[in-house]
């Protein structure tokens, strides 16, 4: 992903709501379920990472979320971040158009 697709992909993060929040226990495996359900509906989502999380920083939580659901992390600001995945079908944000 270059800078200016990443640039392009924050912007479009600004106005989304979390649609995911990861809690005290964790990346779980229905907390992966959900979030790779979701990239493949928006391809963009906004996490947010509760102050009882097993995770020192929220880059770690946001490493640990990509790793799992094979996506990249778009932007990290404060308790949130930004992850991107492009949908297998039905793709309405390609990184090529961008």
């Amino acid at each position: 992903m270059t800078t200016k697709q990443r640039a392009k992909l924050r912007s479009m993060c600004n106005t989304m709501e979390p649609v995911l929040h990861i809690g005290k226990d964790g990346v779980t495996d229905n907390l992966v379920k959900q979030c790779w359900d979701a990239l493949e509906a928006r391809e963009l989502i906004k996490v947010t990472v509760q102050r009882g999380a097993p995770y020192e920083t929220t880059r770690e939580a946001c490493a640990a979320l990509c790793e799992r659901v094979h996506a990249e992390p778009v932007q990290t600001i404060g308790n949130r971040f930004c992850i991107y995945r492009q949908a297998r079908e039905n793709s309405q944000i390609r990184l090529e158009d961008l």
